[in-house]
């Protein structure tokens, strides 16, 4: 069944063309929210490097894939619309394929079958059903480049953990004491995991404090009789 946009309901206040894009950068991020994409976080992220250009690669598929299915939204079959959907991104992946062996052949040598395997990449088909299909042209762009940055910035993120721990530098740049001893294993699949884990451990750290110090905020703000209980809930 095709997902339609949520009903107009009275005074509920209607996202903003901002809020399409900001979205997929932190409230909805597809790597560290959704938890989408996971197979190239963890393959390929050893290196800033990499995990910038499938971030990049990401980008460009999902942003030209959204604004073409939500051009062609009212015209495409219920019944087709899936196969149509993926036909569509794979068109987008075969682009960019050729693009980056063509401009940078030393990176798509790097990434080699992961660009192929963007088509799977269940964030650019869940966008599609969820959102380009039932939204304008200019709000699905605006969605496609927020998650795409969104999901670069994950990438980036797991890949400059992995770099400094693994290599001891940032985009191949020395950051780390030459006294340094670098982690092997961050260089290996299983560091995926280990650089993944150790960021939703700080970003669920940092959310925690933030939630604290707002009802500490809230505290002290609040009349006598309401402090207690709102005391409690920053504990």
């Amino acid at each position: 069944m095709r997902c339609h946009a949520m009903p107009d309901v009275p005074g509920r206040r209607k996202p903003t063309a901002s809020e399409d894009f900001i979205r997929g950068l932190w409230k909805e991020n597809p790597t560290f929210v959704q938890m989408l994409g996971m197979c190239p976080t963890m393959a390929i992220t050893n290196s800033v490097k990499n995990a910038l250009a499938m971030g990049l690669a990401t980008l460009v598929v999902q942003f030209g894939s959204n604004v073409f299915v939500s051009m062609f939204r009212k015209r495409i079959p219920n019944e087709v619309r899936i196969s149509t959907y993926i036909l569509i991104i794979a068109t987008f992946v075969q682009i960019v394929d050729i693009g980056t062996e063509a401009i940078v052949p030393e990176t798509h040598r790097a990434l080699g079958a992961f660009i192929p395997l963007i088509v799977a990449n269940c964030l650019l088909l869940g966008r599609q059903e969820a959102f380009a299909a039932v939204n304008t042209v200019w709000r699905s762009a605006l969605d496609g480049l927020g998650m795409g940055l969104g999901f670069t910035f994950g990438l980036t993120t797991v890949g400059t953990v992995r770099e400094i721990l693994g290599s001891g530098s940032w985009l191949g740049f020395r950051v780390m004491p030459a006294s340094f001893e670098p982690w092997a294993i961050m260089n290996m699949p299983p560091g995926g995991f280990f650089a993944f884990g150790l960021v939703l451990l700080s970003f669920a750290w940092w959310k925690d404090r933030q939630k604290r110090r707002a009802a500490l905020d809230a505290a002290i703000t609040a009349p006598p009789l309401a402090r207690p209980i709102l005391e409690e809930a920053s504990v």
